[in-house]
């Protein structure tokens, strides 16, 4: 699971964006095309150093591309998920609630 969540931008629920080591565009691109179809709320979620960008992203869409979308609420929390070695390990997450 932590390589689906971090390897690209995916959508498991409809209103789900998923942040990665994609271009900070491609995901501004997604959350923009899901309320121009119709979302009123995406989410927008990262793991460990991906974080900053999907602040970035949720900034972006904000100020720029949709200005009358407003950010709801901003949750942090710490996952524990498997590191390549077999080892549990945390890492910091976040989930970004983004309103039109």
């Amino acid at each position: 699971m932590a390589e689906e969540s971090t390897a690209m931008a995916e959508r498991s629920a409809d209103n789900t964006i998923y942040v990665g080591k994609k271009d900070t565009m491609a995901y501004v691109l997604a959350v923009v095309t899901q309320m121009n179809q119709g979302m009123n709320e995406v989410v927008i979620k990262a793991r460990g150093k991906a974080i900053s960008r999907a602040v970035d992203v949720a900034e972006i869409v904000k100020n720029k591309f949709s200005t009358d979308a407003r950010i709801e609420s901003i949750i942090t929390s710490t996952e524990e998920v498997e590191s390549d070695e077999g080892k549990s390990v945390k890492v910091s997450a976040i989930e970004i609630r983004v309103v039109k």
